[in-house]
C-alpha cells in the first residue's frame, strides 16, 4: 500500500511539472508574439520601440540634407518611407529594435553612417560640410571594371554589368546573386533593380547588415549590438565588438588593419555625426570605434569576389 501511494505521489509530481513547464513555454512563446501592425509583427523585438518612434522624417531629412540638390546625382530616388518599407521586413529580427532606446537609435546611427559615407558626393568645403551628402549616388558613376568573375552558383549574365548599385553599393556577380537569394529578388540577371527601386536598395544594404558573409562569422548588427563573443583568435586580431568590427566585416582589409586610413575616418565621421543629429550624441559611439588595428574577417584576394568599395 506504501509502495502504491508512493507511486502514485511521483506520478503526481511528474504530472505537476509537466504542467508548469508547459505554462512556461506557453508564457515564453506569448512574450514573442508583439504586433505593431505593418513595421514589426510576431516577434519579441516588436515589443521593444520600432525605428518610427524614434527616427522620423525630419531627422532622416536632417541627415541626408542634400541629397535632392541640383548637383546630386540621384535627386528624388531616395526617401525616408523607403527606408521604413525595407527595415520593416527585419525589425522582426532585431534591426533598430534590439535592446534599449539608446541601443536602438545608435545601430540606426550605425547602418545609416555607411549607407550616408558610401553614397556621398561630399567633399571638403562643400556647402554644408563633406557629411551632409550622403544619399548622393545610387550607382557608380564611372566603373572601373566588369565586375564579372567566373562562379559557378551565380554565373554573369550575358550583357549585363556588375557596377556598384544600392545603399551599400553592391559589386560582383556573386554578391548579387547571393543577396538576391536573400531578399528573393532576382538580382543576378537584373541588377538595375537596385538602382530603380529605392526600397530594394535599401533592403539590400539591410541584408547585409543582419546576415554574416560566411558560416561561424557573425552579422554587423551582432557585433555592433553585442550579440557576438569573440573567439580566442578574434582577440588576438584585436577583433572585439563595436562599430569597428562592422567595418571589417563590410569591407575588410580595403579599410582595415592600415592604421587611420581616410575611408575608414570618413565612414567613423559619418557615424558620430548621425548619432550628434540623432540626438544622441557622439560620446555614446561605443568601445572599439575603429578597425585600424583589425585584421580582416575575410582577407581580400586576387580571386576573391568580395564586395568593394
Amino acid at each position: 500500500m506504501a509502495m502504491a501511494m508512493a507511486m502514485i505521489n511521483k506520478m503526481l509530481l511528474v504530472a505537476v511539472v509537466v504542467v508548469l513547464a508547459v505554462a512556461v513555454a506557453e508564457g515564453k512563446s506569448k512574450e514573442k508574439k508583439c504586433d505593431k501592425g505593418w513595421e514589426c509583427k510576431d516577434s519579441v523585438y516588436c515589443c521593444n520601440d520600432t525605428i518610427t518612434d524614434f527616427f522620423q522624417v525630419y531627422q532622416f531629412e536632417n541627415l541626408f540634407a542634400k541629397r535632392n540638390t541640383p548637383v546630386a546625382h540621384a535627386v528624388g530616388f531616395w526617401d525616408y518611407q523607403s527606408f521604413i518599407t525595407a527595415a520593416a521586413l527585419y525589425e522582426p529580427l532585431g534591426f533598430g529594435t534590439t535592446g534599449g532606446k539608446e541601443m536602438q537609435m545608435r545601430e540606426v546611427a550605425a547602418f545609416l553612417g555607411h549607407v550616408g559615407s558610401q553614397t556621398s558626393c561630399g567633399y571638403g568645403v562643400a556647402t554644408g560640410g563633406p557629411l551632409a551628402w550622403g544619399l548622393c549616388y545610387n550607382r557608380e558613376m564611372s566603373p572601373s571594371q566588369s565586375y564579372c568573375n567566373p562562379d559557378y552558383l551565380y554565373p554573369c549574365t550575358p550583357g549585363v554589368e556588375y557596377y556598384g548599385r544600392g545603399a551599400i553599393p553592391v559589386f560582383w556577380n556573386y554578391n548579387y546573386g547571393l543577396i538576391g537569394d536573400g531578399i528573393k529578388v532576382d538580382l543576378l540577371n537584373h541588377p538595375e533593380y537596385l538602382e530603380q527601386n529605392a526600397t530594394l536598395a535599401f533592403q539590400a544594404a539591410i541584408h547585409q547588415w543582419m546576415t554574416p558573409a560566411k558560416k561561424k562569422q557573425p552579422s554587423p548588427h551582432d557585433v555592433f549590438v553585442g550579440n557576438w563573443e569573440p573567439t580566442k583568435n578574434d582577440t588576438l586580431s584585436k577583433r572585439l565588438p563595436g562599430f569597428g568590427a562592422t567595418m571589417n566585416l563590410l569591407y575588410g582589409d580595403r579599410v582595415c588593419g592600415q592604421g587611420f586610413v581616410d575611408d575608414m575616418n570618413n565612414i567613423i565621421s559619418h557615424y558620430q555625426q548621425y548619432l550628434d543629429l540623432m540626438g544622441v550624441g557622439r560620446e555614446r559611439s561605443g568601445d572599439n570605434l575603429d578597425c585600424a588595428e583589425q585584421a580582416a574577417f575575410n582577407p581580400s584576394s586576387k580571386s576573391d569576389a568580395a564586395v568593394s568599395s
